[in-house]
């Protein structure tokens, strides 16, 4: 994908969204249930989509949240937690969800503040038999709208129950929200079955046993914290006087057009705090804090700015956590999890280490029961979204958790006196530099189709960029399918795999030996697309 002319630039007024058209849209327009787009679909994170185009619309969080009441009825015995991040279709159908729930008489804690993905998890973890539903498409752009359920393990619903709420919420999209209960907003809040709940102080208290928050006050390092107009904004204030930081929090108030930020590389407006475009605003001042980083919307994500290398790749920083947290706590016979379009620089950390690596399909699902059973300690994702086991080996997030992993990078510093992009590079010297890059390009529902479900047949060649190929997966390591397939040299290897929530599909990419090689590796693994379509 070529770059756009607004890569990284400022968000030109002629882009923004216009709020209330497509609030406006949220309420009137009728999604068409003829076309595969309008209907409700499950990715790798929930529903997605847009007012604009039919696809997220108040008769889908009708259904859904229909559908969540139906699923759940014999499942979960107490309560519920919802959330919400601060797009601007996110406060509409949080509105939605809840007089649906109190139709239903489901005890539901809730918020009017913005309330981030982690802090749901956190909380269902520390609340027996209690689920949660988090609304927000995460760093989607902002006419976007998301829908995502989590269950009584506190991470993302696995497969089965996704797709029982998906296909339970369009059959009842399609029988005219017939089965919906509902009550308006006004009685619902009033209900004895919504209570409002104070998210912020046990989540921000409880980080001490996650983070190591005295040596990072101790060491008085100067920290930026950009909420890119996220839902964790209030918890960075909150953070930095509880725990007497010297934190500058940026882009704290919500924006519902997000105008403050740079643009992606396609030109869109995207709170990607994974990319150095949407990002540039933060990178610029990187001089003037020791250590500076960001979250995308619902702060389930992290971008780790430093001195020395400006924004880090999300593979770096994985790779770093995971050597410093088997350095700096006592997680003797843990594994970590890693997902199989992840660096395998981390491989090489671990085989360093003597940790297992439990390799799965993406998707932060695959990671939770393997986190409460104490199986691994940290779960990673190439996407910038990680957790971690607290001090006591107990679990703390069992979905992204964007706030210990952005405050786990000034407790790196203030512990070794090295930022983590001169950590990264310290490993680079003992396990080679590899070279990570993944291509995005356009592909319809059957192309998408076609690449889930590859066999290892379909690759008919033995040899990539020169190096005789040692591996093609289209399982990972726990069995599962991959959806998709990947392919392992020496020195190399590429997956490819369908997007789950966008009409397009990925290449991910990797050498060990050099820019070329990469190259090389992504030229043969296009001409394999290819031939497939």
């Amino acid at each position: 994908m070529s770059l756009n002319r607004l890569a990284g630039k400022k968000a030109p007024k002629e882009i923004l969204v216009n709020v209330t058209d497509l609030i406006d849209n949220y309420y009137h327009k009728k999604p068409d249930l003829s076309q595969q787009s309008n209907l409700v679909s499950f990715g790798t994170s929930g529903h997605r989509g847009s007012s604009f185009l039919g696809s997220f619309n108040e008769e889908h969080i009708l259904a859904i949240t229909q559908a969540v009441v139906d699923y759940r009825k014999d499942k979960v015995k107490n309560g519920l937690f919802i959330g919400m991040d601060t797009h601007g279709l996110s406060t509409p159908a949080h509105k939605t969800a809840l007089e649906v729930l109190a139709a239903n008489k489901v005890t539901t804690y809730y918020s009017l503040k913005y309330t981030p993905t982690p802090v749901i998890s956190n909380a269902i973890l520390t609340h027996e038999d209690t689920d949660g539903i988090v609304v927000t498409p995460s760093h989607n752009p902002p006419e976007d709208g998301g829908f995502k359920y989590n269950g009584t393990n506190g991470g993302p619903a696995a497969e089965d129950a996704t797709l029982w709420i998906e296909n339970r919420a369009n059959e009842i999209l399609k029988n005219a929200l017939k089965d919906v209960k509902r009550i308006p907003y006004e009685e619902a809040i009033r209900s004895e079955y919504l209570i409002e709940y104070d998210f912020i102080t046990p989540y921000v208290d409880g980080l001490k046993d996650v983070i190591d928050m005295e040596v990072i006050k101790n060491s008085k390092i100067k920290i930026g914290a950009d909420a890119l107009g996220g839902s964790g904004m209030e918890y960075y204030t909150a953070i930095k006087n509880t725990y007497g930081l010297d934190m500058t929090v940026f882009n704290d108030t919500p924006d519902f057009t997000f105008s403050f930020m740079h643009c992606d590389k396609d030109g869109k407006i995207r709170m990607d705090c994974s990319s150095p475009y949407a990002m540039a605003g933060l990178i610029e001042l990187k001089d003037k804090f020791d250590i500076a980083f960001g979250n995308d919307t619902d702060f389930d994500r992290h971008g780790i700015v430093t001195k020395s290398k400006g924004l880090l790749n999300p593979n770096h920083y994985l790779a770093v956590a995971i050597d410093y947290l088997t350095k700096y706590r006592d997680f003797q016979g843990f594994g970590i999890g890693k997902t199989l379009v992840s660096s395998s620089m981390i491989d090489r950390v671990c085989a360093d280490n003597g940790i297992k690596v439990f390799e799965t399909p993406v998707g932060f699902k695959w990671f939770v029961e393997p986190m409460i059973d104490k199986e691994i300690f940290f779960a990673g994702e190439e996407s910038a979204g990680a957790s971690f086991l607290r001090k006591d080996k107990n679990v703390w997030s069992t979905d992204k958790d964007g706030i210990i992993m952005t405050l786990l990078s000034a407790e790196i510093l203030a512990k070794t006196g090295i930022d983590p992009g001169e950590y990264y590079e310290n490993l680079t010297k003992k396990f080679g530099n590899p070279v990570y890059a993944r291509i995005d390009a356009p592909a319809n529902f059957e192309q998408k189709k076609v690449l889930k479900n590859l066999s290892p047949n379909d690759i008919k060649t033995t040899m990539l960029a020169g190096e005789k190929i040692e591996k093609i997966l289209t399982t990972a390591d726990n069995g599962a399918k991959i959806g998709g397939l990947k392919v392992v040299s020496q020195n190399g290897w590429f997956a490819i795999r369908p997007s789950g929530t966008e009409d397009v599909y990925k290449i991910y990419a990797e050498s060990f030996i050099d820019e070329n090689h990469l190259r090389s590796i992504q030229h043969e693994a296009q001409e394999i697309v290819k031939s497939l379509f």
